[in-house]
């Protein structure tokens, strides 16, 4: 199963203030330890939202929004993909983790949504299409 852990934005991310070396250090350790275990597929900070934009949609209208944007408890400061067993094996990771934050901090996992979840709505054509979309992005 793939998940999505999302590391939660503070004020301080949301400020720019950098980690330390020995956060970075501990954080680079995890990294290491989720790479040989065969769960880290990918993931990176992110830069606080006041260098962000978002989209909204409207039917067909699009408007563009600078950030930075309200509600630091919803941004997300950075990400992980894994592959785990299961959501358990996804939180006996996190719990693992070292406090990415200066202070107190939350970090969400959320499964990736499968292609047999879209069971009902596939058709070989759809299906095709995400074959070929695949190959040319090696994505998963």
């Amino acid at each position: 199963m793939r998940v999505v852990v999302f590391v939660k934005a503070t004020a301080d991310s949301e400020q720019d203030i950098m980690p330390t070396t020995e956060l970075l250090e501990a954080m680079g350790k995890y990294n290491e330890e989720l790479i040989n275990a065969g769960i880290m597929l990918g993931g990176d900070g992110l830069k606080a939202t006041k260098h962000a934009k978002r989209v909204h949609f409207s039917g067909s209208n699009r408007s563009v929004i600078d950030g930075p944007f309200a509600e630091t408890k919803e941004i997300v400061a950075g990400y992980w993909i894994w592959e785990v067993r299961d959501m358990d094996e996804a939180v006996e990771w996190v719990k693992r983790c070292p406090n990415p934050m200066f202070t107190d901090s939350d970090i969400d996992i959320r499964p990736v949504i499968e292609m047999a979840d879209f069971a009902e709505a596939m058709t070989p054509e759809v299906q095709a299409l995400h074959d070929r979309n695949l190959d040319r992005t090696g994505g998963a």
